[in-house]
């Protein structure tokens, strides 16, 4: 399994990372498959995002953030592990995931 390093400043740059790293590394065309996503809670703050992209054939393709390793785990339709990226600095912006 991999380990990349990214700098992402915002929840907008978070989706469109993970949508890009999912659809590249599953060779399917960006913004051609719903991605949706949902808050992860540990007791009674949000420690997470998990973000899961609808594919062709009713597969499955995920990532979660995990906020408080600051890193986000891409999964195949297998439930597999392919891809783990650290982001560089611990970031500040609001999750106000669905």
């Amino acid at each position: 399994m991999a380990t990349r390093f990214q700098q992402i400043n915002s929840l907008d740059e978070l989706r469109d990372y993970v949508t890009f790293t999912l659809c590249e590394h599953h060779q399917l065309q960006a913004g051609a498959f719903p991605v949706t996503e949902r808050a992860l809670r540990r007791g009674n703050r949000q420690c997470g995002i998990f973000f899961c992209l609808q594919g062709p054939r009713a597969a499955r393709y995920t990532a979660i953030w995990d906020m408080d390793r600051n890193q986000i785990l891409f999964y195949g339709s297998h439930g597999e592990r392919f891809l783990k990226t650290q982001l560089i600095e611990a970031a500040q912006f609001e999750c106000a995931a669905a």
